[in-house]
């Protein structure tokens, strides 16, 4: 199998790109976005009055004792506080609406993820780790949808309130604009400057914990294995290493990040510190009144805080854009070979399977099958031994298509396979694999998975065929008793057992059997192999064994070493040549 993966940390490389991506997912929803954005935009504006009749009311109140217009105060107040609680609840709607929109825009790249994960290659899967591929669908995921539930609502009411704010500074006194004047450039310069080296930072953090993911879930499928070879130790250690790479990577990305806050912050302080200044200067000249200053102030402060704010979002964006880049590269890998044009369903299957002069490999420059020859006459068994990585599970993933040879044609009843689709193609075949796969279901849905509606009486056949039917009867629902996921409430002998009877309710003119019985007992296995010769009776089959004997009558035993096919003949051939398969089948007894 190719090397895979283990969480390559990358620079965004198109972060325009990607947040035009993004935008492209929020604009399915564009009317009620831009209804959000009025509300937002409406919502603000009536923030915005408030400290404007708070200055009138203070100028009411301030015109000395007995001269208090306490009506005019008390309208203007009533306005002040009308016009706050209708923008706060405006706000609140918007952000309830904007979750809601989030939540969708999750739901739809999960579904376009999703959908990608089932039309990749093979290949895809052997280069990259699973966990790494979860924590995109996941967590990745989430922080972009996060981003856009909140920051795009809290980005248009820092920019109107940002934009309204310096608008009514301006209509009170330009010459007070002037004291916090140079705060605004300052601001600007030290975020952008602080971004670019914030946003490669997010990256290699989002690519930390796709990488702790990844190994946590290698780590917790072979939890017994660990535990049996009293490995806890170690792989702690090496889960320590790799949490705190993690760690750094987050307290890297936020630790400079957080900087940003608090240093805008700061330069916004020192801006309110020079309106005070000026504005008790103005005062004594009666340039101002008490209350324009007071406005002002309040004007100001509305003014820095979304600045503040923005460079918070600021961080959050990046690091939705990061996660965004992974995201969108797994959606933009090019995907499984797409059938040629023209191509033809692969109906009435013979089961002539022929290989001619094939080559291949996982890794180019790195030849696995060398000139592989192989010729199946319909309802032939064709038996492919030899040693651990000679090349026979590389045999079976070219038959199914799930890689194509870099040279060489693969025929199926004369044709070559590309020419048929390629569902027909591996529909045409049925699978017992080594590495069994069940889910989380009942086990009636387990065994009838490869027929759509199959009947109970064709279920309990295949499991009856398969001896598995006494153990299903046993258990209290029967048919109906629900496997856990992955199978964990049943044995890998049961799992097996459970695969072999799927295949033989999908009946098909081809069959493949990658060691189909390593897991059950030898008295099993020799009545799943009775069965099995009755399943395999009139059809093409494949098998790869590692138990000799299982494979004595074969119509033909490939024996491969290192790629090639050394020998091949019957066993009774094969023996009487005293070459590589006499030694293999000698030593086995021996």
């Amino acid at each position: 199998m190719p090397p895979r993966n283990q969480g390559k940390k990358e620079k965004p490389k198109d972060a325009r790109g990607a947040l035009r991506r993004i935008l492209n997912y929020l604009m399915v929803y564009k009317y009620v976005v831009l209804l959000l954005i009025l509300a937002t935009f409406l919502s603000n504006l009536g923030n915005l009055m408030g400290p404007n009749y708070a200055g009138k009311a203070i100028d009411a109140a301030s015109k000395g004792v007995g001269q208090v217009d306490m009506p005019v105060v008390v309208r203007y107040a009533l306005l002040m506080l009308a016009f706050y609680v209708g923008g706060s609840v405006l706000n609140f709607l918007v952000s309830i609406g904007m979750m809601r929109v989030g939540r969708k825009i999750a739901r739809n790249m999960r579904r376009d993820v999703f959908a990608k994960l089932h039309r990749l290659p093979v290949g895809y899967f052997d280069k990259n780790l699973a966990g790494d591929i979860i924590s995109r669908v996941s967590y990745d995921i989430d922080v972009v949808t996060m981003s856009l539930s909140a920051d795009v609502v809290q980005i248009v009411t820092s920019l109107v309130t940002v934009i309204g704010s310096f608008l009514m500074m301006c209509r009170i006194s330009l010459p007070l604009v002037a004291c916090m004047a140079f705060t605004i450039p300052a601001s600007i310069l030290f975020t952008r400057y602080r971004g670019r080296k914030t946003r490669p930072l997010y990256s290699k953090r989002s690519a930390a914990y796709g990488e702790m993911n990844g190994f946590t879930e290698e780590m917790f499928s072979g939890q017994k294995t660990i535990l049996a070879y009293a490995h806890e130790k170690q792989v702690c250690e090496n889960f320590s290493r790799i949490n705190h790479q993690a760690a750094d990577a987050y307290n890297a990305a936020d630790g400079m990040g957080m900087t940003m806050g608090p240093t805008v912050g700061m330069l916004n302080n020192i801006g309110l510190a020079a309106i005070g200044m000026g504005g008790a200067i103005m005062y004594m000249y009666s340039i101002v009144t008490l209350g324009q200053i007071s406005s002002f102030i309040l004007y100001s402060r509305k003014f820095s805080g979304p600045i503040n704010e923005i460079a918070n979002i600021i961080n959050e964006i990046y690091s939705a854009l990061a996660a965004s880049e992974r995201i969108f590269q797994l959606l933009d890998q090019p995907e499984e070979v797409a059938d040629i044009y023209g191509a033809k369903e692969l109906t009435d299957v013979q089961g002539d399977v022929e290989a001619e002069h094939v080559n291949f490999g996982y890794v180019p420059g790195k030849t696995i099958l060398h000139d592989f020859n192989l010729k199946a006459e319909p309802g032939q068994t064709v038996a492919i031994v030899g040693h651990t990585g000679a090349g026979k599970t590389t045999m079976i993933n070219l038959l199914m298509r799930f890689y194509d040879p870099d040279s060489g044609t693969i025929r199926v009843d004369g044709n070559n396979q590309k020419e048929y689709t390629m569902e027909s193609l591996r529909r045409s075949y049925a699978m017992v694999l080594q590495d069994t796969w069940v889910f989380a279901g009942s086990i009636y849905d387990n065994i009838a998975y490869g027929k759509e509606g199959a009947t109970m009486e064709e279920v309990v056949a295949a499991a009856k065929a398969a001896r598995i039917h006494n153990y299903v009867m046993r258990l209290p629902q029967g048919y109906d008793t629900r496997i856990s996921e992955d199978g964990g409430n049943i044995s890998k002998g049961q799992k097996q057992l459970l695969t072999i009877a799927r295949a033989m309710l999908y009946n098909t003119h081809m069959l493949i059997l990658d060691e189909a019985t390593s897991n059950v007992d030898t008295s099993t296995e020799r009545q799943v192999q009775k069965a099995m010769r009755s399943l395999m009776k009139g059809k093409t089959c494949f098998v790869i064994a590692h138990r000799l004997s299982t494979i004595q009558n074969a119509d033909k035993i490939l024996v491969m070493e290192h790629g090639d096919v050394v020998e091949q003949g019957t066993h009774e051939s094969l023996m009487a040549a005293h070459g590589t398969y006499y030694k293999l089948y000698t030593s086995q007894f021996d």
